[in-house]
């Protein structure tokens, strides 16, 4: 017997909006972006691989009437400079937001801490905590034109419970945690913002197999697996859900 879905989108639940999605070039954030667009959004694609991003924008536009557009950006680098020069080429071209997806992280190298580089640890806060911050801090007075917004921001399981050898990773991870539950307290009153923390768990990535060179990627969901809870948390079927920290393998669906 085919199992139910735990949470079936309609076809059109993201027509009409415009949603970002950091990291789109691979993995998670090409799978999210791919399917957001499919249920009508138009998607603006943030990496920092060109070529990535224009295979997925070629097929997204054979695919679906909507009107994506690539916005290659390294966000190692991004500033605020970039991060305001972002939030002025989207209000130009859409003239408001309706979401945004963190998805973009940097692993860095599993090492304890009395070993771990500076340079990487800034590198990990920058790519996974700072430019998160940096762009939802510059694009909040679009989202706040939008009438049903939503931010998702990626954990994980080591930025709720610290493990050894984590280092930078799970320190960054538990500063998303930490920036979902202060913006969404901050937020709730007006109700215009959901602001959640998704942990996707263990999924089919590349990521995941530099974290864990030994484990046999077959016996791991593919980024698609988890796509009900994407939409959902994107789509206005959440609304009023905000300050959550959920989990993609566990999650049960709407309630």
């Amino acid at each position: 017997m085919k199992k139910a879905l735990r949470y079936e989108a309609s076809a059109n639940l993201l027509a009409g909006r415009v949603v970002i999605v950091t990291g789109a070039g691979a993995g998670i954030g090409r799978a999210a972006a791919q399917v957001y667009a499919e249920h009508g959004a138009d998607v603006i694609l943030i990496g920092r691989t060109p070529n990535k991003l224009e295979t997925l924008f070629d097929k997204i536009k054979r695919a679906t009437k909507t009107q994506p557009q690539i916005i290659p950006i390294d966000l190692g680098q991004l500033d605020e400079a970039a991060a305001k020069n972002l939030a002025e080429v989207i209000r130009s071209k859409y003239g408001h937001l309706d979401g945004i997806l963190h998805n973009a992280s940097v692993l860095g190298p599993r090492l304890p801490i009395a070993g771990y580089p500076i340079a990487d640890w800034n590198e990990v806060m920058q790519v996974n905590a700072i430019a998160p911050f940096t762009i939802t801090h510059m694009l909040l007075p679009l989202l706040n034109e939008s009438p049903d917004a939503s931010l998702i921001f990626t954990s994980s399981g080591v930025g709720r419970v610290g493990r050894a050898h984590w280092g930078a990773y799970a320190s960054s991870k538990f500063a998303i945690e930490g920036l979902v539950q202060t913006l969404s307290d901050e937020l709730k009153e007006a109700g215009r913002i959901r602001v959640n923390a998704l942990n996707p768990g263990a999924t089919r990535t590349a990521m995941r197999a530099a974290a864990y060179p030994n484990e046999d990627p077959q016996t791991l969901p593919k980024p698609s697996k988890h796509m009900d809870l994407y939409l959902y948390l994107m789509g206005p079927d959440s609304s009023g859900l905000t300050g959550q920290s959920l989990d993609a393998a566990t999650w049960p669906g709407p309630t």
